[in-house]
Formats: structure tokens, C-alpha cells, sequence
């Protein structure tokens, strides 16, 4: 069934008003989930942004790799692919290479080369996932916090009721509603942050497969270029 954009606005206006009607508890639960949501939303849409890019730019520098005849042109290349996971992985190569090259005249330790390549993908996945940590935290705790606020506010409620004597639904209706705000208020914070905390972590796993498989590309190149 549903609402009527009258009805719907008069559910809105009683929401309203059972929330400014709460008690100084309630609405310290609420303020708490308010800066949950707030931190998690931002987090969302800056993160989403971030990965946007950073994957549009890996296709784009990918592809320059792919055209370009050694690694010396690859480097002079990746500047304007700066902002790309991969370019600070194939950083991390070309730097150990260099030394390689310089000290023995070829790259006689793939072992070292592995890992360097594999210290760069670290610290890149590293990065993307720099405050993801806090939508999993909203996700889990926040159902808990408002389960919390309303526990405390049905206590209220029923304390109320026996203090006045009488036992009818109209007497303990409104402070249930009331509590029972915040657990709606922790689940409308709890549930974005779960399904952007499970996406975002798609594209991670997403892009951190694709540093692997350019790891492998990067040492072939490595092969062609410099063999012993």
C-alpha cells in the first residue's frame, strides 16, 4: 500500500515532532548516529569518486603500457597517468630494474624484482582502502546504538505508565514510538554503509586484480628488454 503525498507528509511532520518530543538521552543517541552517518556518507561519495578515477586512469596507462617499445618509454609516459594504482606499481619496478641494470648490466634477480612490484600493489590497496574501516564499524554498531536508545526509552515508557496508574495503549503508546525512533535511525545509517562498504570492496579486490595482472605484464616486459 501506498502513501498519499498527504499522508506521507503527516507521517514525516508526527516523525518530526516524536523526535523533538524525545528526551535528552534519545536525542544524544540520535546525534551520535547523525555523525555516524554523516562520516560514513562522505566517505561514500569519496571513495566512489576516488575509485571512478583511479580505474579510468589504470585503463588509459594500461593501454600506454601495452603500445610502448621498452620501459624507458613506459616511465617518460606515466607522469600523465599520475593518479593511476598501477603507475605507482610499475614506480616500484622500474626503480628496482634501474638498480638491477646499473649494478650487473641486466635483471639477474626476478625474486627482488617480484617483490618490489608486489610492495608497490601493497601500498597502493593500502590507500584505496584508507577509511573504509569506519563504514564496516557504522554497519555493525549502529543497529546496536539504536537498539541501545530505544531499550532506554521503552524503560522510560513503562516507568511512566506505573507512576500514573493506568495500563491502557494510549498511556505507553507515545514513549514507545518515541524510543523506538532510534532504531530506525540506527538501521537508516547501518544499511548504506553495509552496501557501499560491500561494493567499494569489489572494486578494491577489482583493481587490486588488475596491479596483479599488470605485475605479470611488467616482467615479461622485463624479459623482452633485458635478458642475461
Amino acid at each position: 500500500m501506498t502513501l498519499v503525498p498527504g499522508a506521507a507528509l503527516a507521517l514525516q511532520t508526527n516523525l518530526w515532532e516524536m523526535t523533538l518530543r524525545s528526551s535528552a538521552l534519545n536525542l544524544s543517541v540520535l546525534a551520535i548516529l547523525l555523525v555516524f552517518s554523516i562520516f560514513s556518507w562522505a566517505i561514500i561519495f569519496s571513495k566512489w569518486s576516488v575509485f571512478r578515477r583511479a580505474r579510468q586512469a589504470d585503463a588509459r596507462f594500461l593501454r600506454a603500457f601495452r603500445k610502448a617499445a621498452d620501459l624507458d618509454a613506459v616511465q617518460v609516459a606515466s607522469e600523465q597517468y599520475r593518479p593511476a594504482p598501477l603507475v605507482a606499481v610499475f614506480d616500484f619496478g622500474f626503480e628496482e630494474t634501474a638498480r638491477q641494470v646499473k649494478a650487473r648490466g641486466s635483471v639477474s634477480n626476478k625474486l627482488s624484482l617480484e617483490r618490489s612490484l608486489q610492495l608497490g600493489a601493497s601500498e597502493e590497496l593500502a590507500k584505496l582502502e584508507r577509511n573504509m574501516s569506519w563504514l564496516a564499524t557504522t554497519a555493525s554498531v549502529s543497529p546496536f546504538i539504536g537498539l541501545f536508545g530505544t531499550v532506554l526509552g521503552i524503560i522510560r515508557a513503562f516507568e511512566a505508565l506505573s507512576g500514573s496508574g493506568s495500563a491502557s495503549l494510549r498511556a505507553v503508546g507515545p514513549g514507545i514510538s518515541e524510543a523506538l525512533i532510534t532504531t530506525a535511525a540506527g538501521l537508516a545509517a547501518a544499511i548504506p554503509a553495509a552496501i557501499a562498504y560491500n561494493q567499494l570492496g569489489h572494486m578494491v579486490r577489482e583493481i587490486g586484480a588488475r596491479m596483479d595482472d599488470f605485475s605479470l605484464e611488467f616482467l615479461n616486459m622485463t624479459e623482452r628488454s633485458y635478458e642475461d
